[in-house]
């Protein structure tokens, strides 16, 4: 199965891709800003690469509970130094996670092949942007939902990109979780996963560091999540996600590759 993202044919069906996360603020819950320099940014992003990393996700907002939203233009502020720089040494696709039209525009200017998009909506302004860039969309259902909500919003989701001329390979889903939701709402969508899988699309799971796995696994330092990250994608990948988004791909690799392995053989 292949994703089509500009040049890029990604294939997300023969094992788990991982996307690995450089946040670029100076507010993030994740790393306390750790990469908000565009030098240390880009050394991270190719650090992940050597780790293992299929795709590099580069953001510049932070969407943690309770943000402040920064504007298009400091978004792009942020991001400009860090994509020149990065231009001509990834060999893994570069993701850019933003739901500003003007700031997905430019991205892909710089080289971009993915927009990572949390909105959770398609606008007219984005889909004209992904039609004539053919890059890779990905779609986040964002707010509170239960499975079967989030199966109605992806499929509404391909209708309206049809309408828009956009072919659908260069689509993928998240279930945003997260965003919008309450924990009981999180742990559903974790485990009910086959109930929102849409075939032919890829479906990318974000747990990494947050705040449901420090509920579920007692662990308060978004740091030190990483044994309750990899039970959560373990169970996600067996039951169909394609594409696992996190922080740590040195040490999450273990886990993604022997899920890799259980699920294979669960085939045969």
């Amino acid at each position: 199965m292949i994703w089509k993202c500009r040049d890029k044919q990604i294939e997300y069906d023969k094992h788990t891709l991982i996307m690995g996360i450089v946040n670029v603020t100076p507010d993030s819950f994740s790393d306390g800003g750790r990469y908000f320099c565009a030098e240390k940014a880009v050394e991270h992003a190719l650090l992940l690469q050597s780790q293992g990393a299929d795709i590099i996700d580069i953001g510049a907002q932070s969407t943690r509970p309770g943000h402040i939203a920064v504007s298009a233009e400091e978004e792009w502020q942020r991001l400009e130094k860090v994509l020149r720089l990065l231009e001509g040494e990834l060999d893994a696709a570069l993701s850019v996670d933003t739901y500003y039209p003007s700031v997905a525009e430019k991205s892909l200017s710089f080289g971009a092949d993915i927009i990572n998009d949390v909105s959770g909506v398609v606008t007219e302004k984005m889909a004209k942007i992904v039609k004539m860039s053919r890059c890779g969309w990905i779609l986040m259902h964002n707010g509170a939902g239960a499975p079967d909500d989030v199966r109605r919003f992806f499929l509404d989701c391909i209708e309206k990109c049809e309408e828009y001329g956009i072919e659908k390979k260069q689509l993928c889903f998240d279930m945003g979780i997260g965003f919008g939701k309450e924990y009981e709402e999180n742990i559903a969508l974790l485990a009910n996963v086959k109930s929102y899988k849409i075939d032919g699309f890829p479906l990318l799971l974000g747990t990494s560091r947050k705040r449901v796995i420090g509920q579920a696994s007692g662990q308060e330092n978004p740091e030190k999540r990483i044994f309750g990250n990899i039970a959560a994608d373990t169970a996600a990948i067996l039951d169909g996600v394609n594409i696992i988004r996190l922080h740590d791909v040195e040490n999450e690799k273990q886990g993604i590759l022997t899920a890799d392995e259980i699920k294979a053989a669960r085939r045969q």
